[in-house]
């Protein structure tokens, strides 16, 4: 255990190691901040620190830099997650709120939070386990090909061309659309897929011939969608804070590139008071991303469970604004899929 000035301590290192990369030693935290005693008191605070190895120092430097279990503490005693700016709450909803569909909307999510954090934001589809049909349309692109175009509830939208052995008529579609949306829409994902199989045969043989291929494309479509996937942008920053990580960042992108391994971790985060998981350094070792935090939020749309987005990044980042960020457009994408 730690004093409360020696947690103080801590805090003012973690925070100028993370403004100023440079190591931080007793003269400048006296200089800096109004501890009130001499830069004695604060060498004995660090050297209290040290041996909770919660600071250590580079070899190269007299001043110490926080580890991953300094980092945690100072997360876990952090009560100054600070809100973002009116000016940052209103880009969010501006840019945000211009989405056209589910995946414009994640794909607009990703490139907000990396700019607003300078780390590699990641967000998931939210999953598909309640999701319903909404509707599904045929549009005629040639007489023997449709596209068909699946909605659900959660605003997902998935196209695919099919391709049909004779020419159809205006009518005909509108009969294919007619049964298809009688058996499928409103009904969950794996129901629909169950009645989709079975219509064909409840139908007559002249019908049966056009509904059946439109009937399997749709359930191709939907075994697509409810394959869990993570949209990322931003992976530019890894790069230039590679110099936050031992020898090479390339390992760190080769970890990034695993979806299921980045869902799986996504997935063992416990959210913290702040409405944030936070998983630092070691505690993310066996995903391969030891030099790596990790802050997430979860996220809702109509229909779905909770999905969740968050940020990568050097255990040396700005905690407070990026959990802000992280939490504030997690609120505000639950808010803009719910309507």
């Amino acid at each position: 255990m730690v004093s409360d000035r020696s947690l103080e301590v801590l805090r003012v290192i973690v925070q100028d190691y993370v403004a100023s990369r440079e190591p931080v030693g007793s003269k400048s935290i006296v200089e800096r901040h109004s501890f009130g005693v001499s830069a004695a008191t604060i060498r004995n605070d660090m050297a209290a620190l040290e041996e909770e190895e919660l600071i250590a120092a580079p070899h190269t430097s007299s001043g110490r830099v926080p580890t991953d279990k300094g980092y945690r503490l100072f997360v876990d005693h952090l009560s100054d997650v600070r809100p973002l700016t009116p000016a940052q709450r209103q880009a969010i909803e501006a840019f945000l709120g211009q989405s056209v569909d589910l995946d414009d909307v994640l794909a607009r999510t990703v490139r907000l939070l990396s700019q607003l954090t300078s780390q590699v934001a990641l967000v998931q589809y939210p999953s598909v386990a309640r999701s319903r049909i909404r509707h599904i349309e045929l549009v005629t692109l040639a007489p023997r090909r449709l596209l068909c175009v699946l909605i659900t509830d959660t605003g997902a939208v998935e196209q695919r061309v099919v391709e049909l052995s004779t020419d159809l008529s205006d009518e005909v579609v509108a009969e294919i659309r007619g049964a298809i949306n009688g058996a499928a829409a409103g009904l969950s994902l794996l129901d629909a897929t169950a009645r989709l199989r079975e219509l064909p045969d409840a139908l007559t043989e002249r019908t049966r011939e056009h509904v059946e291929p439109v009937a399997k494309a749709l359930i191709d479509q939907i075994a697509a969608n409810r394959q869990e996937k993570l949209v990322m942008a931003g992976t530019a920053n890894l790069v230039r804070t590679e110099h936050d990580f031992t020898g090479s960042v390339y390992p760190v992108l080769e970890a990034i590139e695993e979806q299921v391994t980045l869902l799986k971790l996504f997935g063992e985060m416990a959210t913290d008071q702040h409405g944030v998981a936070v998983s630092i350094g070691r505690e993310n070792a066996a995903f391969g991303l030891a030099e790596t935090s990790v802050l997430s939020s979860g996220y809702t749309a109509s229909g779905s469970d909770v999905a969740r987005l968050g940020v990568l990044g050097p255990l040396r980042m700005d905690y407070s604004n990026n959990m802000a960020a992280v939490r504030a457009v997690a609120r505000y994408l639950s808010r803009l899929l719910g309507e």
